[in-house]
């Protein structure tokens, strides 16, 4: 009957059906937006973001990243090199898709996309 709608998120009843725009269980009563079904399997389901680096490990505070490719930093010469090692970062709401926060050994403090790292 409910073989590829969800479970009920308060009750985990098996038994839910559509009505209108809304999800149902009968056993509870209780009512959800399909939208605000309970995310997937391997994902964070209570609101938190989940954020992972460039092959898709889920990263967190205090991880050690790789940098996958040559970086161009304002105002040096040189720039990150692929390779690089970044100890102890920190997630972070970052602007324009910047969401790891560390230190850089001979650069200083910055933030990195995930999508440039991975993880160690």
């Amino acid at each position: 009957m409910s073989d590829t709608l969800p479970p009920c998120p308060e009750c985990s009843g098996t038994y839910t059906y559509e009505m209108g725009a809304l999800l149902v269980c009968p056993e509870c009563g209780h009512e959800w937006s399909a939208s605000a079904a309970p995310a997937a399997e391997g994902e964070a389901g209570s609101g938190e973001r989940v954020i992972k680096d460039s092959v898709g490990n889920v990263l967190q505070d205090g991880d050690t990243v790789t940098v996958v490719k040559a970086l161009k930093v304002k105002g040096s010469p040189s720039g990150i090199k692929a390779g690089t090692k970044v100890r102890n970062i920190r997630l972070v709401d970052g602007v324009d898709g910047h969401d790891i926060d560390c230190k850089i050994d001979g650069f200083g403090a910055m933030q990195l996309k995930s999508s440039v790292v991975r993880k160690a």
